[in-house]
């Protein structure tokens, strides 16, 4: 006999089984039948899940129960099964009730079941309602259309700004009311043209617009400003900013841009220009009026003294007598005075000569301890901090030494009750950024002189002026004002730079700092290696020496000239004179001349550019150069400006003014005995 129980185990269960397992086994939709008056009468556990109803509570109940109030009130469900009926299928979404009474939103679809061999057209065994929860769905895109709407209000709210799209093409797309604002355009009256409608003829012959989606793609934003048009043909200035749109698979979409019109901004920007560069100028015309007048009364008291000397040297000499010592004496003191003035206004201007050469510091300051010392006086306390392993730097060791002289003594001044006056140095590294404030300063290695005092310090308005020429915060015949300018005019020459610290009560920490580095040339264009053709003033005693040759005087100040003319003829040699370029050219031309003394500063063509001219035929012309600039005048004077660096022959050699009759007589003297060069070296 066969056991019927286990021949059932192995059976496969029947088609109408397995549906019904498999409508159990889902959990994520709600799986029901209802018969053809809508009375639920099956229930899944995808049901129970979303709904809340256990299936005894909800099938032989109309399906309507899911439904809000409003819905059935409005026969929502009659609907559905009546369009099912008649079309197939009734999908919907809507709001869905639980049975604790919160609300979902769900998908619905409703199918009629139909009988077997099939039924007339409106009739049906029942339905099958298949719903799923997309609450979460509809909330997101809920809260984007919410999001979405918020944008659209804010764009189109903004009147300052043009916001609009632009396809990739750069056609206009969109357009909000800032755009009409600002452009002049309604939006159907530009919506598919391109942007570079807005944009000057001489911008699209240029191709800005094309750059400016090209930089827009290859860098993710253009940001630009510049001019734009209105639709009467108006110009605006704007600042731009155009930004790549893309998909979520990356494709270009097209272009968001953003305009603002900042013309006012512009106008009120080059209004603040204009007041800057006006109180610049005034404040030039200040410093300048300060200089001046500074100059003026310094060499008024000079010109007085080598007046008074020459009135009665002239008297003494009418009336017979020769004691007239005294008075040369005084002239030649305010000549010396006059030369010390001018070569501080020169440091001021740097431009005065420079013998740059590699110095210590640290023995320099304490080569000078035993005189600063002495400069400070018993009151003040006077210390030295010095940096072990410092760095030599490549500057004037004279320069350097007057520097720290006077800052010392300024520093001294600046206590009269007494204090601690320090002297420090130290290494130091300035990148760019630390010299931002320092222009034509190269980064790189420094060494920092600094001299610091505890005394009554500076304001602010005072410390700003410190470095013009003629200003001082000393009584009146205690100071001339052009310490620190020197000092400024130094450092920047020397390729460094100063900084001042100053509070009141508390002090004044003046920084030198100069850089380690050797230059191939010194700031005045010439190379260690040319240096030599600088002629120091020799000491030349005695008078005039018996000579022979012809020298050509080129100075355009007619008393200079006579009486270089007069020292040459003294010493026996025949001169030509000029008093411009173009006249000593001629002379040049039509006289056998050995030596050419000649002024850098000539009107017309200058010094420089009348030795090279005169060099291309005579390349052994030997030349002798005045200048009050000294080696700097020289380059600047270069023909073309191209001369700026290049080495003279050894014929050449030049004299800084104003120049003793001795160191000038012994320059002609050495240059005439100088055998010619064999071959030009230029």
């Amino acid at each position: 006999m066969t056991d019927k129980r286990a021949g059932s185990a192995t059976e496969p269960p029947s088609g109408e089984l397995r549906f019904q397992m498999l409508v159990d086994s889902v959990r994520d939709y709600a799986i029901c039948l209802l018969d053809p008056q809508g009375i639920v009468s099956s229930w899944n556990p995808g049901a129970r899940r979303m709904t809340g109803y256990e299936a005894d509570a909800i099938i032989g109940r109309h399906f309507s129960l899911f439904h809000p109030d409003e819905d059935r009130a409005a026969g929502v469900p009659q609907r559905a099964l009546a369009t099912a009926l008649s079309e197939g299928k009734f999908e919907a979404e809507g709001w869905w009730l639980c049975q604790d009474g919160r609300r979902f939103w769900a998908h619905v679809v409703i199918e009629p079941v139909r009988g077997e061999a099939g039924s007339p057209q409106g009739f049906a065994q029942g339905f099958v309602m298949i719903t799923r929860d997309i609450t979460g769905r509809r909330l997101a895109e809920e809260t984007l259309r919410r999001s979405e709407e918020q944008f659209r209000l804010l764009v189109q709210g903004v009147v300052d700004y043009a916001i609009f799209m632009l396809d990739p093409e750069g056609r206009v797309s969109s357009w909000n009311p800032g755009a009409h604002r600002m452009k002049g355009y309604e939006a159907d009256a530009i919506i598919g043209r391109h942007f570079s409608h807005f944009y000057t003829d001489e911008d699209r012959a240029a191709g800005v617009p094309q750059r400016a989606l090209a930089t827009a793609l290859s860098e993710g934003k253009f940001e630009a400003e510049g001019w734009r048009m209105r639709q009467d043909g108006q110009r605006f200035w704007a600042h731009v900013v155009i930004q790549p749109i893309r998909d979520e698979a990356g494709t270009l979409r097209g272009f968001a841009k953003i305009t603002r019109d900042v013309t006012e901004r512009r106008k009120a920007q080059q209004a603040l220009e204009e007041a800057q560069q006006a109180l610049a100028q005034s404040q030039k015309m200040e410093a300048v009026g300060q200089l001046t007048g500074g100059v003026a009364h310094d060499f008024n008291n000079l010109l007085q003294a080598i007046s008074s000397s020459l009135e009665l040297i002239e008297q003494r000499l009418a009336a017979g007598r020769t004691d007239i010592a005294p008075f040369t004496a005084t002239a030649r003191g305010a000549v010396d005075r006059a030369a010390t003035l001018t070569r501080r206004l020169l440091a001021f201007a740097r431009r005065q000569p420079l013998k740059p050469e590699r110095a210590d510091l640290n023995a320099l300051v304490s080569g000078l301890w035993d005189l600063l010392s002495r400069s400070v006086g018993e009151a003040i306390r006077l210390e030295r901090r010095l940096e072990d392993g410092l760095r030599p730097v490549w500057a004037d060791v004279g320069q350097i030494e007057n520097a720290l002289l006077n800052l010392v003594i300024n520093g001294r001044d600046a206590m009269p009750d007494g204090g601690i006056l320090v002297v420090e140095t130290a290494n130091a590294h300035f990148g760019p950024a630390d010299l931002a404030g320092e222009p034509e300063t190269l980064p790189g290695d420094y060494v920092v002189l600094t001299v610091r005092d505890s005394g009554v310090g500076m304001p602010p308005d005072v410390l700003a002026h410190v470095f013009e020429p003629f200003f001082t915060t000393k009584p009146i015949g205690q100071g001339t004002g052009l310490g620190l300018s020197q000092l400024y005019g130094f450092a920047r020459q020397s390729g460094g730079f100063v900084r001042i610290d100053s509070t009141v009560g508390r002090g004044t920490a003046v920084r030198l700092c100069l850089p380690c580095r050797c230059p191939d040339q010194d700031q005045d264009g010439v190379s260690p290696e040319d240096a030599g053709t600088a002629v120091p003033a020799p000491a030349c005693a005695g008078g005039p020496v018996t000579a022979g040759g012809t020298v050509l005087v080129v100075e355009d100040e007619e008393l200079v000239r006579m009486l270089l003319v007069e020292v040459l003829e003294d010493d026996g040699y025949t001169t030509v004179e000029a008093a411009d370029g173009t006249a000593a050219l001629a002379r040049l031309a039509s006289a056998q001349v050995d030596l050419m003394v000649t002024d850098v500063g000539l009107p017309g063509l200058n010094g420089r550019q009348l030795a090279e001219t005169a060099w291309e035929s005579r390349p052994d012309l030997k030349v002798l150069f005045l200048t009050g600039y000294a080696f700097q005048a020289l380059d600047e004077a270069g023909r073309d400006g191209a001369g700026a660096g290049t080495r003279m022959p050894g014929t050449a050699r030049v004299l800084s003014k104003p120049v003793s009759v001795d160191a000038f007589r012994a320059t002609i003297r050495e240059m005439m005995a100088q055998q010619p060069e064999a071959s030009s070296t230029r």
